[in-house]
This record gives structure tokens, C-alpha cells and sequence, in this order.
């Protein structure tokens, strides 16, 4: 099976409302998300992607308007986790992002792969679509998705 994979980083806020340790306290980590396609590579005399899967300037660029531009320096916060919530609320033109898990990794993974398994998905008739999502919280610490097979 042939692969790409491009990496993508971006700054965000979270907290785990009832965790035992520091995490339930307003923090933020510079996230590192991977995203590997898998796909028949297109053979299109002079077409711009011949010899390719996808080009990668086109996998960031979709992945940035799903997903990396809307979560980049934001705050991203539990549904239930109302205290926050409220407070993000009083701040004008705060930059918050609701999502129905909480935002730990392993959510924050599964949400992306979600958003971005259908920004993907053949898009060129070529059975493209997303294979893996790696999402790394910290350099140490990464919650990855392969799609089942």
C-alpha cells in the first residue's frame, strides 16, 4: 500500500473538566497532526498532480479550512463543561470551539478524523481517502486513528 502523509501543527486551549491532575485547569499545547491518505496515484499526462496521490500543498490546504484554521489559537471546550463556557462567553470575539466530547486527545482525534475523513474522500476519483490521523498533544503524547480495515 502506498501512502503520504503530511504533518500540520497548530495552538489550542483546552481542559479535561474532571481530571484527577493539572489538566482540569485552563491550559494549551502546540498539537502536531498527521495526515495519511492512501489512494491510486493519478496518471494524467500534463495535469499538475500526475504522479501523485494528492499534492501535499492541496492536503494542507484542505486540512487548514476544516479543520487547522478553525482550531488554531483556539479554545476548544466540552459541551457539558458550562463554567467554561460561560466565562469564554463574556469575552468579546474570543475564539472558542464547542465539541460534543471531552477534549482530550483521544476526542480531539476522533473529531478530527471525522472533519477531515470527509473533506478527503475520493476526491479525484481515484478511491483517495483518509488512512491514518495521528494527533500529538505534547512531543511525548499522541492519540492515532487507522482507518479499520
Amino acid at each position: 500500500m502506498l501512502t503520504i502523509t503530511r504533518k500540520l501543527e497548530f495552538d489550542a486551549g483546552h481542559r479535561i473538566p474532571d481530571h484527577k491532575s493539572q489538566c482540569r485547569n485552563l491550559h494549551g499545547h502546540r498539537y502536531t497532526l498527521e495526515i495519511t491518505l492512501v489512494g491510486n496515484v493519478i496518471e494524467q499526462e500534463g495535469s499538475s498532480d500526475n504522479g501523485m496521490i494528492m499534492d501535499f500543498s492541496d492536503i494542507k490546504a484542505l486540512a487548514k479550512q476544516h479543520l487547522v484554521d478553525v482550531w488554531d489559537h483556539a479554545f476548544l471546550v466540552y459541551e457539558k463543561d458550562v463554567p467554561v463556557r460561560e466565562f469564554l462567553a463574556s469575552m468579546p470575539d474570543h475564539k472558542t470551539v464547542v465539541i460534543d466530547r471531552i477534549p482530550t486527545v483521544e476526542n480531539l482525534a476522533r473529531t478530527a478524523w471525522d472533519i477531515l475523513r470527509a473533506a478527503y474522500k475520493d476526491r479525484y476519483g481515484t478511491g483517495l481517502h483518509l488512512h491514518k490521523l495521528v494527533l500529538h498533544e505534547t512531543p511525548n503524547c499522541w492519540a492515532e486513528i487507522v482507518e479499520d480495515a
